[in-house]
């Protein structure tokens, strides 16, 4: 159970602890779990509780309204979990419009029900806001506000893998990874271009702007109207959670990269490894992306990252 809603802990005169008063009426709680920046495609994650008095009824209903309709996906747990594992207390969740309820079957005058809401591409650069909301067997309603949340500007893809000679051409435009034929077609999109040298020993997997130096693109014949100048500076600390999905507590926000200097940058990084990362502005300055490496492969040439991107102007 969340918090305190079933009343306040205390201590007698003697400091000796006192199992709290429950409190008449329906009560509710919310914890909002999920963390880091709000992402369309990614989630936010709460913890809904909602408890009364046995002897009072019994919950017949848990509900959620986002202010605007998440993505599929978007559901309400209907199980109530304890230290003896999990009680079905309802059927599964519907949904109509912004609209996620759970109707309980089950007698059950205490519960804490997850809330999953994926974030649709409408909400992109806008806040939503939350209505939680119970009812009991004895009529009593309650209601428990949440938000607003404020949803990013930023555009977010997971593990693209670019193989040198191969699908080594990658486009912060469209967020993806092109073949060489796919390149030749598009052209103006490709503002990376992945490879792997052994020798010298320092370059090792690098990620490279078409308009580089041939000494920056050795044995790489590029497709036809390659020319973008993009800038790159490494990263070696910045392990983004959202990108990496690891334990790292480390977010890339909008300010982020609204407010990184590219001035001086170069147009190109050798020696990438895994957990190092790449800060990129676009030649005609319209995305400033962060390109997280997740894994290099150097028996294979392969390279897989992930990437958050912000147009900028």
């Amino acid at each position: 159970m969340l918090l305190s809603i079933w009343g306040t802990q205390s201590c007698s005169d003697d400091g000796v602890y006192e199992l709290p008063n429950a409190k008449a009426g329906l009560q509710n709680d919310l914890i909002k779990r999920s963390v880091g920046p709000n992402i369309v495609g990614s989630v936010i994650e709460f913890a809904y509780a909602v408890a009364q008095l046995p002897s009072e009824g019994n919950i017949s209903e848990m509900m959620v309204e986002a202010s605007i309709e998440g993505a599929t996906g978007t559901w309400l747990e209907n199980k109530s979990f304890d230290s003896n594992g999990s009680v079905e207390i309802g059927g599964a969740a519907t949904t109509d419009g912004k609209i996620t309820k759970v109707t309980f079957t089950k007698d059950t005058s205490a519960a804490t029900l997850r809330y999953v809401y994926v974030i649709p591409e409408e909400a992109k650069g806008k806040s939503v806001t939350f209505k939680f909301s119970a009812k009991s067997t004895n009529g009593q309603n309650i209601v428990y506000n949440a938000g607003p949340y404020m949803i990013s500007d930023m555009d977010m893809v997971l593990d693209l893998v670019a193989k040198d000679t191969e699908d080594a051409y990658i486009s912060i435009a469209d967020m993806k990874v092109y073949s060489a034929a796919e390149a030749a077609a598009n052209p103006s999109k490709v503002d990376l271009v992945y490879l792997y040298r052994s020798s010298p020993a320092n370059f090792g997997h690098a990620l490279v702007a078409p308009n580089a130096d041939d000494k920056y693109l050795p044995g790489v014949s590029l497709p036809s109207g390659l020319t973008n100048g993009t800038k790159l500076m490494k990263a070696f600390t910045v392990r983004d959670q959202q990108l990496a999905r690891l334990q790292y507590g480390v977010y890339v926000d909008d300010v982020d990269l609204q407010t990184i200097d590219f001035t001086n940058a170069p147009n190109f990084i050798t020696g990438m490894m895994a957990e190092y990362g790449a800060w990129v502005e676009t030649a005609d300055g319209t995305y400033k992306a962060y390109v997280y490496v997740n894994a290099v492969t150097s028996t294979t040439k392969e390279i897989r990252v992930s990437i958050k991107r912000l147009k900028v102007k």
